[in-house]
């Protein structure tokens, strides 16, 4: 997400100001890309104060030492330094390398940047998560799982308004699990194509790397950090499934990526809860009649992969506790959410599979957290709806939009053009459809 479309700093400076004084009740960030204006919106949700008064949570040194030690991310730092850190000291800039909480665990580069950034509290063992800092190229990158740019009152925080940032996030090569962030940080030339192309590049070298070198044996736990395989005590089981055809299950540090059918026979264990039969599995993998024989080969292989200290038999089931990623945004709507909810949500429940218990539980949690965003009313959460695959075509979501907007914001009027369009095209039958198509290719 580069910052190529950006507005200029006077324009910024305006949308910023409007932004940061205008009423919670009316306050729609215009005039500013959509990554920031989402970025914005977040922020204000949180309290975070746009004066730079926010106080930023710093480690200790003890604690950043042992952050620095265990993070896999330090064994690429020579190779950040040899792609970023020559070039930054050089241009006047510095480069960080954070974890996943936002936590800079390294900071370096030309030396009067260090010293004006240090003023700032950009410095090692500072935390620039989003919910901490407010907008920052690091802190989002964190939110969102892209590579971001973000220049100068593009900051939420008017303190960094002097900076611009380009920062990529760096991902374990077996898991795809996020390790942390790699950034630029400096004046005008960070906001260009090239620094972002360059952050973009250390990552997927440091991937690379990462790899080539990792033992087959090493294992990542939930913090990102390299394990060793664990002796049993630790039950806990997590199961990722949205967005993704081939779920992640994990328990005791080892993560398991998953054919697309035992992705599915682990949503049915995870939905049974204490334990299934053969025939209510087979039932809810699919309408037509599952052979005993080819079930229990399936299990026998999912059991091989698993291992039988993690799924029991007579009933089947998943030993220990299980928490579902789909079942957390299930737990939010119910609380009432919706933000959350919506944050959570990385796409339907297993979007390919075709077996009646997915599709049933994909079909009711989309249901649900439709009705939830709907219902709020937040134009924020509106916008983050029908940007989404799932939610491009909701004449009611933009049609609630465009009401949801201020009479003033030019976005108000694509969305009602947009949701017009879309009444347009649910009035045509599909049959006309389908023959002025056959018309078009047969010439007539």
């Amino acid at each position: 997400m580069d910052a190529s479309d950006a507005p200029s700093a006077s324009a910024l400076r305006a949308a910023h100001e409007r932004f940061v004084t205008a009423s919670p009740a009316i306050r729609a960030a215009s005039g500013v890309r959509r990554l920031v204006a989402e970025s914005w919106q977040r922020c204000a949700a949180r309290g975070i104060r746009p004066d730079g008064g926010s106080p930023l949570l710093t480690r200790g040194a003890e604690e950043l030492a042992a952050c620095r030690r265990g993070h896999p991310l330090a064994a690429v730092l020579p190779l950040f330094r040899e792609l970023l850190g020559a070039g930054a000291a050089e241009d006047g800039h510095v480069f960080a390398v954070g974890d996943t909480d936002g936590t800079l665990l390294w900071v370096e580069g030309d030396t009067a940047a260090m010293g004006r950034a240090e003023r700032m509290h950009f410095v090692e063992g500072a935390v620039w998560s989003e919910a901490r800092a407010g907008t920052n190229a690091p802190g989002t990158v964190l939110e969102v799982g892209q590579p971001v740019q973000i220049v100068a009152g593009e900051h939420f925080s008017s303190a960094v308004h002097g900076w611009s940032c380009a920062a990529a996030p760096v991902r374990d090569p077996g898991s795809g699990r996020v390790l942390g962030v790699v950034d630029l940080t400096g004046g005008g030339s960070i906001a260009t194509p090239p620094a972002l192309a360059a952050v973009r590049a250390a990552a997927l070298a440091a991937e690379a790397e990462l790899a080539r070198t990792r033992p087959a044996t090493a294992l990542l736990g939930p913090d990102g950090r390299a394990v060793l395989p664990s002796d049993g005590c630790d039950t806990a089981v997590r199961l990722t499934a949205l967005g993704r055809d081939s779920a992640l299950l994990e328990r005791a540090g080892r993560v398991h990526r998953l054919s697309p059918r035992h992705s599915e026979i682990a949503v049915v264990l995870a939905l049974a809860g204490r334990g299934v039969t053969g025939e209510r599995i087979a039932a809810d993998l699919s309408e037509r009649e599952v052979p005993a024989s080819t079930l229990r080969a399936e299990l026998t292989r999912l059991r091989a992969v698993l291992g039988p200290a993690l799924l029991g038999s007579r009933p089947y089931r998943l030993l220990g506790p299980v928490r579902t990623d789909f079942g957390d945004v299930t737990a939010l709507l119910a609380e009432g959410r919706a933000r959350e909810a919506l944050a959570r949500y990385r796409g339907p429940l297993l979007p390919r599979s075709e077996a009646p218990v997915v599709v049933e539980q994909r079909r009711a949690l989309e249901q649900q957290l439709r009705g939830a965003v709907l219902g709020s009313g937040d134009p924020g959460l509106l916008r983050r709806w029908v940007d989404a695959d799932w939610g491009a075509d909701d004449v009611s979501a933009w049609r609630t939009l465009a009401r949801r907007l201020p009479d003033a914001s030019p976005q108000r009027a694509a969305a009602a053009a947009r949701a017009h369009a879309l009444d347009a095209d649910l009035a045509v039958p599909p049959q006309v459809v389908r023959h002025a198509a056959l018309l078009q290719r047969s010439g007539s």
